[in-house]
């Protein structure tokens, strides 16, 4: 459904040119879900704002790259071409609700504003498909909270109305940036529920962004993992929490407190991710890495991301791959 090859963005600023997102591939099938796991400013969200021509332009700018979504380049076609395909083939239920959503207009337009763009869906029937697909996220007594502004909800319901708005027009792709960053564990768990229903009963591919491994192991069944703009593992979920390659991975992995026996300290990947507007040659994780072997990260080029294992993908650096599960 979704193939993207080598897609570069960067960020031109008077500190210099921040290299956000670097080379980045992965593809995405029908009714497949994606996560795309990493810490904050590992280029996560960037990457799907780049597919959506989301990225404010200056300063961001596409340097390279190819999205084929069914046979049509996402970079490269025209912004009429893609507002046809964004909010219709295409949805995204954004990560703050509240910021998301216009303080200033009622629930019900917006809503409704996909259909009329998209459907020619106005007047009270696209005012009945909207309270329809209120009722289908849970919101209670829709036909009057339709009318509400989005500050009379709560942060659970507001993202159902995200949700719902993301929905209404029954995309083929869903592409959620960390939508239950900012709720509770028993709202996260209903969000999280209401997702996977709504992509069983529509068929929609899902690609999850987020940064909280336990959601990754719940929804989605491969996962690529970020750093510093790159990829730096991909496998099947199984696959990559049974045999964990890289060193950044293991440290994710290490760093869920779950893991830890009771009482003892839990583990923090030392140190802070590199200033991307300065790269350096070599591993990017490099300084951090305390799970592998330091002394043999490369220091002249970046690792290229290859085939380890049959499909499990990781960068070939010996420093990070030093100490992994299986013999490399």
């Amino acid at each position: 459904m979704l193939d993207v090859r080598n897609l570069t963005t960067r960020f031109h600023t008077r500190n210099g040119v921040v290299h956000a997102v670097e080379n980045v591939s992965f593809s995405v099938d029908p009714g497949q879900t994606l996560g795309i796991v990493g810490e904050s400013g590992s280029g996560k969200s960037v990457t799907c704002y780049s597919l959506l021509g989301l990225i404010p332009q200056p300063p961001g700018r596409i340097h390279a790259g190819q999205a084929l979504f069914d046979g049509v380049d996402l970079l490269k076609t025209s912004e009429k071409q893609l507002q046809k395909i964004r909010g219709k083939r295409i949805s995204m239920i954004f990560q703050d609700p509240m910021t998301s959503l216009n303080p200033f207009m009622k629930v019900s337009a917006q809503i409704t504003e996909p259909l009329e763009l998209h459907e020619n869906c106005h007047g009270k029937q696209a005012l009945h498909r909207a309270i329809k697909a209120l009722e289908e996220v849970g919101i209670p007594e829709p036909e009057k909270r339709i009318h509400s502004y989005p500050h009379e909800f709560s942060g659970g319901m507001r993202q159902r109305v995200m949700i719902a708005m993301a929905l209404i027009t029954r995309p083929e792709l869903l592409i959620c940036d960390e939508p239950t960053t900012a709720l509770d564990v028993t709202v996260q768990k209903q969000v999280l529920d209401l997702i996977r229903d709504r992509q069983r009963e529509l068929g929609t591919a899902v690609i999850f962004i987020t940064h909280d491994l336990a959601v990754v192991s719940e929804m989605c069944d491969k996962i690529n993992v970020m750093y510093a703009g790159r990829i730096v593992e991909s496998a099947p979920k199984a696959e990559l929490f049974r045999n964990p390659l890289h060193a950044y991975t293991r440290s994710l992995l290490k760093s869920i407190p779950a893991s830890h026996p009771k009482g003892e300290p839990l583990y923090t990947i030392p140190g802070l991710p590199p200033d991307l507007s300065r790269p350096a040659p070599g591993c990017s994780f490099q300084p951090r890495n305390r799970l592998g072997n330091a002394r043999l990260c490369l220091t002249d080029k970046s690792p290229s991301l290859d085939e380890i294992e049959p499909g499990h993908f990781a960068q070939n650096c010996p420093g990070c791959l030093a100490g992994a599960l299986t013999s490399v």
